[in-house]
């Protein structure tokens, strides 16, 4: 007997039929798409629906908020040390390329379908449900990691500012130390939850706090640029590409697979140093993505969308740019330092007040990456849930902030404990595969639904339809070749448990494909 789905078509479960009639019906469930109608039908849901109030100018913010972290304050010194040399502002600007042609996609489907859970819920509209939870299981890992590193991070500049204070935390409270015994990170566990907290007060109140401390952030790196330009020696430019100096150690999945057809071996410096390092310093922009998470609570998202992604993502590829290119002159790229490149340039100099304001800047913009990652994956859970692919129970808005709050309180309160007694360095790595293979599904998203609803209303279009998306599914897949094979292997595990958690429940209780009508 066929059941009513919640988009009005029929279809019948995977136990009716018989033969290859039953396999091909469970195989088009599988690839059974939620229409556009349907997704924004589910937003005007009373107990389900967010609230609207944010504009253009806060999604930018949001924007600039997330994607301006440790990336500018620290990956400028390693790349231009150990890969692209002074030319390490062109690697900025491959990897803001790459990131252009994704947010074109991403501003097509976030004005198209202004619905919470951004490549999730693109995905779900034009590759169909097991592709969308697969993305949406990614997304889930990508922000929690991101926030749980940045926490750490986070935690480590404040502990190295009262370090300066002479004042220190007792070492069992100061994060992971297996030399000795038990220790929790309690700084990074406040940070998470006491941003949990902001954020179930109310998005409003969120784009608030992070316009405030964004524009402290801005502030310093602006100082950077604009003192640095003073100690400039135009000698350490030279040469702008160093020679190619040999191989790169560690590489990624593509050193083998090229080196088995060709030989040719990745190396470090020279026009291919530019290319690897464009890999490195995509970590660096991972965060725009973010903010079409949020289009649910946009007044105008067809409008804002687009401004806020792609303006974001301007106003950091060219403050990463003028940054590398200022530090690469203040100090010869070979004496740069790893761990913070900035601040030691600037001691370099002979003026260590920067260097004391600048690792203040970087705890300071920390807490809106923070507070940003946590509202996107906060976000692709509650329209994963709402979807009925996980419980529904933590789809309910809260009926004063019109927030997400079980589902919020949930995750931040996971994250706080990751973050506090895990050391996840190396699984940081994690962050930027996620974040490419959303990008993939994405553009082959726009290229779906440009050929299967050419009528859908289109308030932004993304260009060159379809070179772009192709040429951004290449660049992202090559970026993704150049990571460890370890990350891949992570990323396949983590992928396996989400397989084995959607066949367990969300395929059962999944309102376009399982159920229909089953409710909370």
């Amino acid at each position: 007997m066929s059941e009513q789905r919640p988009d009005g078509r029929s279809g019948g479960g995977s136990g009716g039929g018989s033969g290859g009639g039953s396999g091909r019906t469970v195989r088009r469930d599988y690839l059974r798409t939620k229409s556009i109608e349907q997704s924004i039908r589910d937003t005007e849901e009373p107990e389900h629906a967010l609230t609207r109030s944010l504009s253009a100018l806060d999604l930018t913010v949001f924007g600039v908020g997330v994607i301006i972290g440790t990336g500018i304050f620290v990956l400028t010194g390693a790349v231009a040390k150990e890969q692209a040399g002074p030319a390490t502002a062109l690697a900025f600007v491959v990897a803001g390329v790459v990131c252009a042609l994704a947010a074109l996609c991403y501003a097509e489907f976030a004005s198209t379908l202004p619905v919470a859970g951004s490549a999730y819920t693109f995905s779900y509209a034009s590759l169909g449900e097991l592709p969308a939870w697969i993305i949406g299981w990614d997304l889930v890992l990508e922000f929690a990691l991101g926030t749980a590193v940045v926490a750490v991070g986070w935690a480590g500049y404040i502990r190295a500012l009262l370090a300066n204070a002479d004042w220190a935390l007792p070492r069992a409270l100061s994060g992971p130390d297996v030399a000795h015994g038990f220790s929790f990170d309690v700084l990074a566990a406040a940070l998470v939850m006491l941003l949990t907290v902001i954020l179930v007060l109310g998005m409003k109140l969120s784009a608030r706090v992070t316009s405030v401390v964004v524009a402290v952030k801005v502030a310093v790196v602006l100082l950077v640029i604009i003192a640095g330009a003073f100690f400039v020696d135009p000698g350490n430019y030279h040469p702008f590409i160093p020679e190619a100096k040999g191989t790169l150690s560690g590489s990624g999945l593509s050193a083998p697979l090229i080196q088995l057809m060709s030989g040719y071996r990745p190396t470090t410096f020279g026009v291919e140093g530019i290319f690897t390092a464009a890999a490195v310093v995509f970590f660096a922009f991972i965060g725009f993505d973010v903010v079409a998470t949020a289009a649910e609570e946009t007044r105008n998202p067809q409008r804002d969308m687009p401004r806020g992604i792609l303006g974001s993502l301007f106003i950091c590829t060219a403050l990463y740019v003028a940054v590398s290119i200022v530090v690469t002159g203040m100090e010869k790229y070979t004496r740069l330092s790893v761990d913070a490149p900035l601040a030691d340039a600037f001691k370099a100099t002979g003026h260590p007040f920067y260097a004391g304001l600048i690792s203040f800047g970087a705890a300071i913009g920390l807490t809106t990456v923070c507070m940003i990652l946590l509202l996107g994956q906060s976000r692709v859970f509650f329209a994963m849930s709402r979807d009925g692919l996980l419980p529904r129970v933590f789809s309910r808005v809260h009926p004063r902030f019109g927030t997400p709050y079980r589902s919020t309180i949930l995750l931040g309160t996971v994250i706080a404990v990751v973050a506090g007694f895990t050391s996840i360095s190396q699984l940081a790595a994690l962050v930027n595969i996620g974040t490419l293979f959303a990008f993939v599904v994405v553009a082959l998203g726009v290229l779906i639904l440009r050929r299967t609803r050419p009528d859908l209303p289109r308030a932004f279009r993304a260009p060159w339809v379809p070179v772009l998306p192709i040429v951004s599914v290449a660049a992202s897949v090559w970026l993704m070749l150049n990571l460890p094979a370890e990350t891949w292997l992570r990323f396949g595990v983590w992928l396996a448990i989400g397989l084995f958690v959607y066949f367990l429940y969300g395929r059962r209780h999944s309102r376009v494909t399982g159920a229909g009508t089953r409710t909370e």
